[in-house]
């Protein structure tokens, strides 16, 4: 199942490539000019030591409140064009170029309650991890090092309400826990694969503009436009990889949706196939649970 989940969500995002730029141009060139302005007003007289004014060291106070109000800044304008991607895909919906209201406000709300979520996560993980240390070291240490990934996964499990919000469906975070059923390791493998994926995008973004200073050695207006411009590819590059991750997933359990992603009948077949496998065993322990408490 999970080369399956990972499959389709790479062909997802290969053949929408255009369907962002299409969706979001209007939000790409607010990033360029938000990111050019505050990237002007926090160069030194002698340009960046580094890519961006978002990689530079902080030398002062007033630059670092500065810095993390344009990471929010970029991170909201982020969350719009992953919805007006989302909503393009799914529901083929032409909206007004800029559009910023309740929904937008849900998703940024539910992905705010997913941090939470994973962090909660990792707490009771630490510590039935030392207490199995205590116990013996080897299988905590092995919690410890699979911690993250299991609070991956509980964070992957829930997070189809990100594009339910996107188009206006009611999935609420309980249904979208159910609907998951036997998912879970794979969307958690599968958002680990596009992690890694996405990480290695930006750091080849970053080294192609680092490299861009050999050809325009000493231009300050370039070093400004380069600021700009590595945060902002940086923002599309996640939105790219995670927007059709978990686009993928809602076609997993919302089958009206799946022709439009391209899932195929077999797939559907198969995550059926796994949820009510799934089912069962959590039935059977139910059920054995059950049967100890009657004794």
């Amino acid at each position: 199942m999970f080369l399956t989940v990972l499959e389709r969500s790479l062909s997802l995002a290969q053949h929408n490539i255009g369907t962002l730029f299409k969706t979001g141009w209007a939000y790409i060139l607010l990033l360029a000019a938000l990111n050019f302005a505050i990237g002007a007003s926090l160069m030194p007289e002698t340009g960046f030591t580094t890519v961006s004014y978002m990689t530079e060291p902080v030398a002062a106070a007033d630059e670092g409140a500065l810095r993390a109000l344009a990471g929010l800044a970029n991170l909201l304008v982020g969350f719009s064009i992953a919805i007006a991607y989302v909503r393009r895909i799914l529901i083929g919906a032409q909206d007004f170029p800029i559009a910023f209201g309740g929904r937008t406000v849900r998703v940024i709300v539910y992905q705010i309650v997913l941090g939470l979520i994973g962090m909660l996560s990792l707490i009771p993980l630490f510590l039935l991890s030392a207490l199995l240390a205590a116990l013996t070291a080897g299988f905590g240490l092995l919690l410890l090092f699979l911690a993250p990934f299991i609070a991956l996964m509980v964070v992957q499990k829930f997070s189809v309400v990100l594009p339910a919000a996107a188009v206006d469906d009611p999935l609420s975070l309980r249904e979208s826990w159910r609907a998951t059923a036997g998912l879970g390791w794979s969307m958690a493998f599968a958002a680990l694969v596009m992690s890694l994926l996405a990480g290695a995008l930006v750091g080849l973004w970053a080294l192609v503009l680092w490299m861009s200073d050999g050809l325009l050695p000493a231009n300050l207006v370039w070093q400004q436009v380069r600021s700009a411009i590595f945060p902002m590819g940086m923002m599309l590059i996640l939105v790219w990889a995670f927007a059709s991750l978990h686009a993928t997933f809602y076609g997993l359990i919302r089958e009206r949706f799946a022709e439009k992603l391209g899932l195929k009948h077999e797939d559907l077949e198969q995550v059926e196939r796994t949820q009510s496998a799934a089912r069962s065993k959590a039935h059977k322990a139910l059920a054995g649970v059950r049967r100890m408490n009657r004794r």
